[in-house]
């Protein structure tokens, strides 16, 4: 809850996080609370500042660039072995999404936001690798704050549903190259987009 707010800036990059809230909004204690936030700290989404309280993260446009080199190849690596690797119950579900591409209308733009986070985490479960899994995820999640800044700003959308349709076509026809080919594009794109946009 804490790490969505945080992603789809809820809640402001800089934003103190008051602990007491936190507890009664979630309805844990103090220490579930702090474990939860250590982790986030881990994450790179919040800061601890001594004697003065628990921040959220601001986005500095600057690390972009260093993002976008660690997730093309881990998310260029991570389409090649889902290629290899996804099930049939995973090719199910990759079609499923396949068919919600096509009909979702182009300007619903926190519907095409929420399918993305679960293509992109699809493709990660189809590498049946669980550390690269949380390294995807961290630098996914990453990704995702700079992605909701341009959200409303006319960021590639139609681009990035074709790309998607490759993605998947490609791992369900166990397209190796074509897979890595078309995330790496696509990991690519976000950040030109971003560029253009902020």
């Amino acid at each position: 809850m804490i790490r969505d707010q945080i992603i789809t800036l809820k809640l402001a990059p800089g934003s103190v996080i008051e602990e007491a809230r936190l507890r009664e909004e979630v309805g844990l204690g103090r220490t579930p609370i702090r474990e939860a936030l250590q982790r986030l700290a881990h994450e790179n989404l919040v800061t601890f500042i001594p004697h003065r309280g628990t921040f959220v993260c601001d986005i500095n446009l600057t690390d972009l660039h260093r993002l976008t080199e660690v997730r093309v190849e881990l998310e260029g690596y991570a389409a090649r072995l889902a290629a290899h690797r996804a099930g049939a119950a995973d090719r199910t579900l990759m079609r499923a999404l396949i068919a919600e591409l096509e009909k979702i209308d182009e300007s619903d733009v926190h519907g095409l936001m929420r399918l993305d986070q679960r293509i992109h985490r699809q493709v990660y479960q189809a590498t049946r690798n669980a550390f690269l899994q949380s390294m995807l995820e961290e630098s996914f999640n990453l990704s995702l704050r700079i992605w909701f800044l341009g959200l409303d700003r006319g960021i590639r959308l139609k681009e990035a549903i074709k790309e998607h349709r490759r993605l998947l076509d490609a791992i369900v026809s166990r397209d190796a190259e074509e897979a890595e080919a078309v995330m790496r594009q696509h990991v690519t794109g976000f950040e030109q987009a971003i560029r253009k946009v902020l």
